[in-house]
């Protein structure tokens, strides 16, 4: 088992790459003693850098989005299973921006992961069924109201149906705030992931 108490995974936006996640999470440090952060590069190749799954006029079929589940999830057990959590998903969470929350909301929506916490900035849920059947995982999801990327409304609409099918979710939508993580936004993720991360010993919520 890790020496560590949880387990961070950040899923970084299109073009990107995991790197580009590390400044969070090394800004998070200090107050996350006891995680273990990792930012994981996007199985696809882009010209900028990595993708989670192709873009084009119609990125949000559900066949496309179900068609890049299996690639997720194998990077994904991979890194959890190296990292001595594969019994332990409740002290594991995802921190997805923009494309890289899109697929970890569909993770969790569509029941294939069952974590500790999930943390979404700039997304959306994609158009496929929410299970009601593994709906443990608190969702925060952050977003800028004035983001012209993907609209504040996109995680209105995913509140709303992350709790019908009985999720706990939080929402917070900045005023002025755009298609990034503001300093607010990072905070306000923070303190959420610092609540419901358990450390070594402590029992599951």
């Amino acid at each position: 088992m890790t020496s560590r108490d949880s387990f961070v995974i950040f899923f970084h936006g299109i073009g990107a790459s995991g790197a580009q996640m590390m400044p969070l999470a090394s800004s998070w440090r200090s107050s996350l003693p006891n995680a273990r952060f990792v930012a994981l590069d996007a199985p696809f190749p882009h010209p900028r850098g990595h993708q989670w799954f192709n873009v084009d006029a119609y990125q949000l079929q559900p066949e496309r989005i179900e068609a890049v589940r299996a690639a997720f999830d194998t990077v994904v057990g991979e890194i959890i299973d190296r990292e001595g959590f594969r019994n332990a998903h409740f002290r594991v969470a995802f921190v997805g921006v923009s494309q890289g929350a899109i697929v970890a909301l569909d993770a969790v929506a569509s029941g294939r992961w069952t974590i500790g916490a999930l943390v979404s900035f700039s997304g959306l849920l994609p158009p496929t069924p929410v299970s009601s059947k593994s709906n443990e995982t608190p969702i925060l999801l952050v977003h800028g109201e004035a983001d012209q990327t993907i609209p504040a409304f996109a995680s209105t609409m995913a509140a709303a149906r992350l709790g019908a099918a009985g999720f706990k979710v939080e929402l917070e939508v900045e005023e002025g705030v755009g298609h990034t993580i503001s300093t607010r936004g990072a905070a306000k993720a923070l303190g959420f992931l610092h609540k419901l991360l358990l450390p070594v010993g402590a029992e599951k919520r």
